[in-house]
Order: C-alpha cells, then structure tokens, then sequence
C-alpha cells in the first residue's frame, strides 16, 4: 500500500516539477527581461551597492538588507550543497551551464517580485508589514482573483510545514551531523516505539529545537537580526573555501569550464552516454536552478515586503540580488568544484557525499577537516531556511486567517514541534509531499507575474527617469 501511495505521489511530482512549470517560470523571465532591457545585467552594479545601503525613512519592519538575509536564509540551504551534486551527477556537468542560464533569467522574475510585493503591501501603524503574493494578486489583479491568492498561501503552509521548511532540513542537520561524528552508529539510544538512533542524533534534535525555538519567539526582527549575522558569514566562508579550491587546482578549470559548456549541448561527449540528451542536462539544470533560488516560486516577495523602503523599484533590485548571490556565486562554485575534481564520475556516491568528496580531494587539508566544514555549511545553511520558511508560512497563515494572532502563535509551536520530531521522520512521501506543494506555489505566483508584467515595466522606467532628472 505505501509503496503504491509513494509512486502516486512521485507520478504528480514529476509532473507537477516537469517541462510545463519549468517553461511558465522561464518564460516569464525572459519576459521581463525583454521589457526591462536585460535590467539584471545593467542595473546590478546598483543593486550590489543599494543591497548594503539602507535606505531612510522608509515604512517596514526591517531593514532592506535585513530582508533580503531573510530571504537568502530560506534559498541558500542543502540545495546548494546536495541539490547541485545531484543536478552534475544526474544531469552531467552540463547542468551548470543550464542553471546559471534560469538565474539569469530568475534574477528579473526576483526583481519583479521584489517590485510588486513593496508595491502593493499593507503596513499598519505599528509598522507592521504584509505583503507577498496573495497581496499583489488580490490588490494588484483584482478582488474577483482573491481565490488565487488564498491558494499560493495555502499552498505556502503546506510547504513550510510538511518538509522543505522542517523535515528535510532538520534531517539535513541531523545526517550531516551523525556522519562525522558517529558514521559507523556506535553510540545508540532506543527510543520505544519510534526506534534505536544515535545518541548524536537525539542530541543535535534538542540543540537544534532550542535554538529554533529561541529564534522563532522574537519574531520577524528576531529572525532578520540572525539572518542578517549568520547568512553572510557562512555564505563567505563556504565561498571562500570554493575559492581556495579552485586556486589550488587552477590548472584545472580551463578544463572543467570546457567540460561545463560542452556537457550543455552535446553530454553524451562528456559523460560516455551516460547522460542521454541535452534535454536531460537542461532539465536538471533548470530544475535545481529554480528550485535552489526560488525564483518565481513566490517565496521572497513575502520578506520583501517588511523592508524598510519607500521604493518598490529600489527594493527589486535588492531582492534581484539574491538569486545572483544564491546560484550565480554560491552554486557555480559547488558546480566547479565537483567538475573540477570528477566528483561527479564517481559510482556509488550521491547528493552530500559527492560534495564532500570534491572538498577532501581539492582542498589543501586533510580530509576530516574538509568534511567538518562542509558539515558546519551544511548545518547552517539548513538551520537559517528553517527559520525562513517559518516566517513565509506565518505570513501566508495571517493572511488566511485575517491577522488572528491566536492561530499564528499555535502554528509557531507546531512548526517547533515539527523541527522536534524531524530526524525521526523517514517517510519519503513526506519529502515528495512537500516538493510537490512547492511546485505547485508557483503557478498561481508566475499567473500574477504575467499579468503584472506592464506594471513592473511601468514602474520601472517612471523610477529611473526620475531618477535621471534629479541627476540632472
């Protein structure tokens, strides 16, 4: 029966992940990157400088920045890590390519995000912000599209809930942790009716509870203070190490970047046939892409919308900056570390275990501290995308609700709880559930995206002429 039950589900995932989303997200990058004149690419330089450089007496919870930690607390999680080993070694290295092709385009479907979300926000007195999908749907499409709106929260609690925002994190935290410090599962503890696990295991699920719990509590300006600290610092020093892999195999990447672009247009060259198609690398690319930055998926409008700005536009192009710095920086450098020292050829390893290959074979250290940092990255990659999706799945939950306080408080502690039983959960449909629940957010979130199109465009050139005159 469960077997039956988990290949249902696995049927709708595929679909539901298959060419047809993956064409509505693109599409709607390319888009707007023709209306907008490759605005990600002339407008970045701003960006980076706007994205540091908070903006003053603007209405909001937190501070641009802030926002945009918060953001990237919930993209840059075990995607980076495991989801692009998966991609090069299920798609070959040509799936780079093809993930930085969907961030490209993502990185206007972020900015339009960012846009709308500021622009059709509710802030009440106390400076308290709503905004995100369901807003620019409702305000900015038409009350009659409300239904729409209350489907992507619905599909927003789901999601945070049952697995990306809970589950598939905390089991993250918990196997990254076991493998380095208990991998042969000496040291156990029966836990009656659930099951024998290591003491490592049980430990780790306590700290990680607390700390979530400690977090969570305070709130979105709690979640953005550790966002703001903790995303940073881990984001440069797992970009840091990458970098001092590649300098130490520098004669390499000529070749690894050689490899990447023909694995794109011809795998069957790279692989030996292993891959079949170029459709196959594209489809893992674009896939893992979109899936690891989010874009278009509707999830970053929502802390976009507690910034402190008086420009949507302004704020677009700081949120345009997380899927640079997701997939285009942090992606691209597990991508080439793993081309560059074949990890990905290697026969009987997946996900984390190809990467922490490429870190014990690239870096200049020995092997048990290689994977020691790629569990402390992994870690708290993991341990900021919990915090993340809590926040999305309160605000889709608020919503929903109208603002009743009560319900929001009982979600948090259930969210907690969640955290809690997480490395004790082993169902994969639990997993599949909630992929499928994070597909299916981008369709009523992309509908919007087309339909706001015009307004995005419009606001976009009103700002910089304005903008142009004052300079003038």
């Amino acid at each position: 029966m469960w077997e039956t039950i988990n290949n249902v589900l696995q049927s709708v995932d595929d679909f539901v992940w298959g060419v047809p989303l993956m064409v509505l997200i693109l599409a709607g990058g390319i888009l707007l990157t023709v209306r907008m004149g490759i605005l990600q690419v002339r407008r970045l330089p701003l960006a980076l400088k706007w994205m540091v450089k908070n903006e003053e007496g603007g209405e909001g919870e937190v501070t641009s920045f802030g926002a945009l930690c918060t953001a990237l607390s919930a993209t840059i999680g075990t995607g980076n890590i495991v989801g692009v080993a998966t991609a090069v070694c299920a798609g070959g290295p040509g799936a780079l390519f093809w993930m930085l092709v969907a961030a490209f385009f993502g990185m206007a479907t972020k900015y339009a995000e960012g846009l709308l979300a500021v622009k059709y926000r509710v802030v009440a007195k106390d400076g308290h912000s709503l905004g995100g999908p369901f807003y620019y749907i409702e305000r900015g499409m038409g009350k009659k599209w409300k239904w729409l709106a209350k489907l992507f929260a619905f599909f927003g609690i789901c999601v945070g809930l049952f697995g990306i925002g809970t589950f598939t994190q905390v089991n993250g935290i918990a196997s990254a942790i076991k493998n380095f410090f208990d991998p042969g599962g000496l040291h156990t503890i029966t836990i009656p009716g659930i099951g024998t696990y290591s003491w490592v295991v049980v430990i780790a699920s306590l700290i990680l509870t607390f700390c979530v719990a400690l977090v969570l509590i305070g709130g979105i300006k709690r979640i953005a203070n550790v966002s703001q600290i903790v995303v940073p610092f881990m984001a440069v020093v797992y970009v840091l190490f990458c970098v001092i892999l590649v300098v130490c195999n520098i004669s390499a990447v000529p070749a690894a970047i050689g490899t990447v672009i023909e694995g794109a247009f011809n795998p069957k060259a790279v692989t030996g046939g292993v891959v079949g198609t170029m459709f196959i690398a594209m489809q893992k690319g674009v896939a893992r892409g979109i899936f690891s930055n989010e874009a278009g998926l509707g999830s970053a409008p929502i802390a976009a919308a507690a910034a402190q700005t008086k420009e949507p536009v302004r704020q677009g192009l700081v949120s345009m900056t997380g899927t640079f710095i997701d997939t285009i920086i942090i992606c691209t450098m597990t991508g080439l570390s793993i081309v560059m020292t074949g990890a990905w050829k290697m026969e009987g390893m997946e996900g984390v275990q190809v990467t922490t290959y490429a870190f014990q074979q690239g870096l200049p250290f020995p092997t048990e501290v290689a994977s020691f940092i790629l569990m402390l990255c992994l870690v708290f990659f993991a341990f900021t995308t919990i915090l993340g999706w809590d926040y999305y799945s309160e605000r889709c939950l608020e919503y929903l609700t109208g603002g009743r306080t009560k319900a929001i408080t009982v979600f948090r502690w259930i969210y907690i709880l969640a955290v809690f039983i997480g490395p004790y959960m082993t169902v994969s449909a639990v997993w599949t559930i909630a992929d499928i629940f994070n597909g299916l957010m981008a369709i009523p979130n992309m509908i919007a995206i087309f339909a706001l199109s015009g307004v995005v465009a419009k606001e976009t050139r009103k700002f910089f002429q304005a903008k142009k005159h004052k300079m003038k």
